[in-house]
Protein backbone atom coordinates (compact mmCIF):
# COMPACT_ATOMS: atom_id res chain seq x y z
CA UNK A 1 0.00 0.00 0.00
CA UNK A 2 1.32 3.45 -0.92
CA UNK A 3 0.38 6.14 1.56
CA UNK A 4 0.89 9.91 1.42
CA UNK A 5 0.59 12.39 4.26
CA UNK A 6 0.31 16.06 3.35
CA UNK A 7 0.31 18.55 6.22
CA UNK A 8 2.19 21.83 6.51
CA UNK A 9 2.73 21.23 10.24
CA UNK A 10 5.70 18.93 10.74
CA UNK A 11 4.59 17.76 14.20
CA UNK A 12 1.41 16.24 12.76
CA UNK A 13 3.21 14.65 9.80
CA UNK A 14 5.66 12.95 12.13
CA UNK A 15 2.98 11.91 14.61
CA UNK A 16 0.76 10.29 11.98
CA UNK A 17 3.65 8.53 10.24
CA UNK A 18 4.90 7.13 13.56
CA UNK A 19 1.48 5.72 14.41
CA UNK A 20 1.08 4.19 10.93
CA UNK A 21 4.57 2.64 11.02
CA UNK A 22 3.65 0.78 14.22
CA UNK A 23 0.19 -0.16 13.01
CA UNK A 24 1.43 -1.53 9.67
CA UNK A 25 4.53 -3.31 11.00
CA UNK A 26 3.38 -6.63 9.49
CA UNK A 27 2.18 -5.19 6.19
CA UNK A 28 3.77 -4.25 2.87
CA UNK A 29 3.59 -0.46 2.67
CA UNK A 30 5.39 2.80 1.86
CA UNK A 31 4.70 6.18 3.43
CA UNK A 32 5.75 9.52 1.96
CA UNK A 33 5.22 12.83 3.74
CA UNK A 34 4.75 16.25 2.16
CA UNK A 35 4.69 19.77 3.57
CA UNK A 36 2.78 21.16 0.58
CA UNK A 37 0.42 20.03 -2.15
CA UNK A 38 2.69 20.88 -5.08
CA UNK A 39 5.19 18.15 -4.32
CA UNK A 40 2.42 15.68 -3.51
CA UNK A 41 0.78 16.23 -6.91
CA UNK A 42 4.12 15.81 -8.67
CA UNK A 43 4.77 12.50 -6.91
CA UNK A 44 1.18 11.34 -7.35
CA UNK A 45 1.39 11.99 -11.10
CA UNK A 46 4.52 9.85 -11.32
CA UNK A 47 3.13 7.01 -9.20
CA UNK A 48 -0.38 7.19 -7.67
CA UNK A 49 -0.98 6.55 -3.98
CA UNK A 50 -3.59 4.18 -2.57
CA UNK A 51 -4.39 6.32 0.46
CA UNK A 52 -3.83 10.05 0.99
CA UNK A 53 -4.15 11.97 4.24
CA UNK A 54 -4.71 15.69 3.57
CA UNK A 55 -4.72 18.56 6.01
CA UNK A 56 -7.62 20.82 5.05
CA UNK A 57 -6.13 24.07 6.37
CA UNK A 58 -2.90 24.55 4.42
CA UNK A 59 -1.80 28.06 3.39
CA UNK A 60 -0.76 27.61 -0.25
CA UNK A 61 -3.26 25.05 -1.53
CA UNK A 62 -5.96 23.94 0.90
CA UNK A 63 -6.86 20.28 1.29
CA UNK A 64 -10.22 20.48 -0.49
CA UNK A 65 -8.65 22.05 -3.60
CA UNK A 66 -5.83 19.55 -3.49
CA UNK A 67 -8.31 16.67 -3.21
CA UNK A 68 -10.11 17.91 -6.35
CA UNK A 69 -6.79 17.92 -8.22
CA UNK A 70 -6.06 14.38 -7.02
CA UNK A 71 -9.53 13.18 -8.03
CA UNK A 72 -8.85 14.34 -11.60
CA UNK A 73 -5.93 11.93 -11.64
CA UNK A 74 -7.57 8.99 -9.84
CA UNK A 75 -11.06 7.92 -8.86
CA UNK A 76 -9.71 4.99 -6.87
CA UNK A 77 -7.49 6.70 -4.31
CA UNK A 78 -8.87 6.85 -0.77
CA UNK A 79 -8.81 10.40 0.61
CA UNK A 80 -8.88 11.13 4.34
CA UNK A 81 -9.00 14.70 5.58
CA UNK A 82 -7.18 15.90 8.67
CA UNK A 83 -8.68 18.92 10.38
CA UNK A 84 -8.92 20.80 13.64
CA UNK A 85 -12.34 22.13 12.69
CA UNK A 86 -15.00 19.55 11.88
CA UNK A 87 -17.24 22.22 10.27
CA UNK A 88 -15.10 21.86 7.15
CA UNK A 89 -16.35 18.30 6.73
CA UNK A 90 -19.33 19.07 4.49
CA UNK A 91 -17.04 20.43 1.79
CA UNK A 92 -15.45 17.04 1.34
CA UNK A 93 -18.48 15.21 0.00
CA UNK A 94 -17.89 16.56 -3.50
CA UNK A 95 -14.51 14.81 -3.65
CA UNK A 96 -15.84 11.57 -2.18
CA UNK A 97 -13.71 11.68 0.95
CA UNK A 98 -13.50 8.43 2.86
CA UNK A 99 -13.34 10.02 6.29
CA UNK A 100 -12.45 13.00 8.44
CA UNK A 101 -10.03 12.67 11.31
CA UNK A 102 -9.69 15.48 13.82
CA UNK A 103 -6.29 16.45 15.17
CA UNK A 104 -4.69 14.98 17.13
CA UNK A 105 -5.63 11.77 15.33
CA UNK A 106 -7.53 9.16 17.32
CA UNK A 107 -5.72 5.82 16.97
CA UNK A 108 -8.94 3.80 17.06
CA UNK A 109 -10.47 5.74 14.19
CA UNK A 110 -7.22 5.53 12.22
CA UNK A 111 -7.28 1.75 12.65
CA UNK A 112 -10.75 1.66 11.14
CA UNK A 113 -9.54 3.61 8.11
CA UNK A 114 -6.54 1.35 7.50
CA UNK A 115 -8.58 -1.81 7.98
CA UNK A 116 -11.25 -0.58 5.55
CA UNK A 117 -8.69 0.26 2.86
CA UNK A 118 -6.83 -3.03 3.28
CA UNK A 119 -10.06 -5.02 3.09
CA UNK A 120 -11.05 -3.19 -0.08
CA UNK A 121 -7.65 -3.76 -1.66
CA UNK A 122 -7.22 -7.41 -0.86
CA UNK A 123 -10.77 -8.61 -0.59
CA UNK A 124 -9.59 -10.30 2.59
CA UNK A 125 -10.21 -9.74 6.25
CA UNK A 126 -7.90 -8.40 8.91
CA UNK A 127 -8.17 -8.75 12.64
CA UNK A 128 -6.96 -6.09 15.04
CA UNK A 129 -5.09 -7.17 18.14
CA UNK A 130 -3.43 -5.28 20.96
CA UNK A 131 0.02 -6.57 21.86
CA UNK A 132 2.36 -4.86 24.31
CA UNK A 133 0.16 -1.80 24.22
CA UNK A 134 0.26 -1.48 20.43
CA UNK A 135 -2.50 -2.08 17.89
CA UNK A 136 -1.49 -4.56 15.18
CA UNK A 137 -3.35 -5.62 12.04
CA UNK A 138 -3.08 -9.29 11.05
CA UNK A 139 -4.28 -10.64 7.72
CA UNK A 140 -6.32 -13.76 8.42
CA UNK A 141 -4.79 -15.34 5.30
CA UNK A 142 -1.54 -15.53 7.28
CA UNK A 143 -3.08 -17.24 10.34
CA UNK A 144 -2.39 -20.98 10.66
CA UNK A 145 -4.09 -21.63 13.99
CA UNK A 146 -4.97 -20.15 17.36
CA UNK A 147 -4.39 -21.79 20.71
CA UNK A 148 -6.20 -21.03 23.96
CA UNK A 149 -3.79 -20.51 26.85
CA UNK A 150 -5.82 -19.83 30.01
CA UNK A 151 -6.83 -16.16 29.67
CA UNK A 152 -4.65 -15.68 26.59
CA UNK A 153 -4.72 -16.72 22.94
CA UNK A 154 -1.62 -17.65 20.98
CA UNK A 155 -1.97 -16.70 17.31
CA UNK A 156 0.41 -18.62 15.06
CA UNK A 157 0.90 -17.11 11.60
CA UNK A 158 3.18 -17.73 8.66
CA UNK A 159 5.10 -14.61 9.71
CA UNK A 160 5.44 -15.28 13.42
CA UNK A 161 3.26 -15.54 16.48
CA UNK A 162 1.47 -13.30 18.95
CA UNK A 163 0.18 -13.92 22.46
CA UNK A 164 -2.66 -11.67 23.54
CA UNK A 165 -5.26 -11.53 26.28
CA UNK A 166 -8.44 -12.65 24.55
CA UNK A 167 -11.12 -15.33 24.40
CA UNK A 168 -10.70 -17.91 21.63
CA UNK A 169 -14.48 -18.28 21.48
CA UNK A 170 -14.78 -14.68 20.32
CA UNK A 171 -12.33 -15.36 17.50
CA UNK A 172 -14.33 -18.44 16.56
CA UNK A 173 -17.44 -16.31 16.17
CA UNK A 174 -15.64 -13.51 14.33
CA UNK A 175 -13.96 -15.84 11.83
CA UNK A 176 -16.81 -18.31 11.37
CA UNK A 177 -17.36 -17.27 7.75
CA UNK A 178 -13.68 -16.98 6.88
CA UNK A 179 -12.71 -20.65 6.75
CA UNK A 180 -11.87 -21.28 10.41
CA UNK A 181 -12.95 -24.30 12.44
CA UNK A 182 -12.82 -25.11 16.17
CA UNK A 183 -11.24 -28.58 16.26
CA UNK A 184 -10.87 -28.71 20.03
CA UNK A 185 -11.76 -26.52 22.98
CA UNK A 186 -8.18 -25.26 22.86
CA UNK A 187 -7.63 -24.84 19.10
CA UNK A 188 -9.12 -22.86 16.23
CA UNK A 189 -7.58 -23.62 12.83
CA UNK A 190 -7.59 -22.16 9.34
CA UNK A 191 -8.92 -24.79 6.95
CA UNK A 192 -6.79 -23.27 4.19
CA UNK A 193 -3.66 -24.25 6.15
CA UNK A 194 -4.57 -27.94 6.66
CA UNK A 195 -2.08 -30.37 5.11
CA UNK A 196 -3.56 -33.66 6.30
CA UNK A 197 -6.50 -34.99 8.26
CA UNK A 198 -5.83 -37.97 10.52
CA UNK A 199 -8.08 -39.94 12.84
CA UNK A 200 -7.50 -37.96 16.00
CA UNK A 201 -5.45 -35.04 14.83
CA UNK A 202 -4.73 -32.67 11.96
CA UNK A 203 -1.44 -31.67 10.35
CA UNK A 204 -1.11 -27.96 9.65
CA UNK A 205 1.35 -25.88 7.63
CA UNK A 206 4.75 -26.12 9.27
CA UNK A 207 4.01 -29.78 10.04
CA UNK A 208 2.38 -28.84 13.33
CA UNK A 209 0.13 -31.64 14.64
CA UNK A 210 -2.93 -30.55 16.60
CA UNK A 211 -5.46 -32.72 18.44
CA UNK A 212 -9.04 -33.05 17.21
CA UNK A 213 -11.72 -33.83 19.77
CA UNK A 214 -13.84 -36.94 19.15
CA UNK A 215 -17.01 -34.92 18.67
CA UNK A 216 -15.38 -32.63 16.12
CA UNK A 217 -13.72 -35.29 13.94
CA UNK A 218 -16.59 -35.78 11.49
CA UNK A 219 -17.71 -32.11 11.45
CA UNK A 220 -14.10 -31.14 10.70
CA UNK A 221 -13.91 -33.58 7.80
CA UNK A 222 -17.19 -32.28 6.39
CA UNK A 223 -16.16 -28.64 6.83
CA UNK A 224 -12.76 -29.25 5.26
CA UNK A 225 -14.09 -30.93 2.13
CA UNK A 226 -16.81 -28.32 1.77
CA UNK A 227 -14.16 -25.63 2.09
CA UNK A 228 -11.99 -27.27 -0.57
CA UNK A 229 -14.94 -27.55 -2.91
CA UNK A 230 -15.69 -23.89 -2.32
CA UNK A 231 -19.27 -24.40 -1.17
CA UNK A 232 -19.04 -23.63 2.52
CA UNK A 233 -17.69 -20.10 2.56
Amino acid sequence: MRIAICDDEEIYRIELKTILDKMLANADYDIDTFADGKHLIEEFSACPYDLVFLDIEMPAVDGITLAKMIRLKSENVFIVFLTSHIEYALEGYEVNALRYLTKPVDTGKLKEVIKYVQDKQTGSHQIIIKEDGEDILIDINDVIYMESMNQNVRIVTSKGEHIIRYNIGDFEEELRNDGFFRIHRGYLISLSKVKKLARNDVVMDGDVILPVSRNNAKPLKDAFYSFVEGTAF
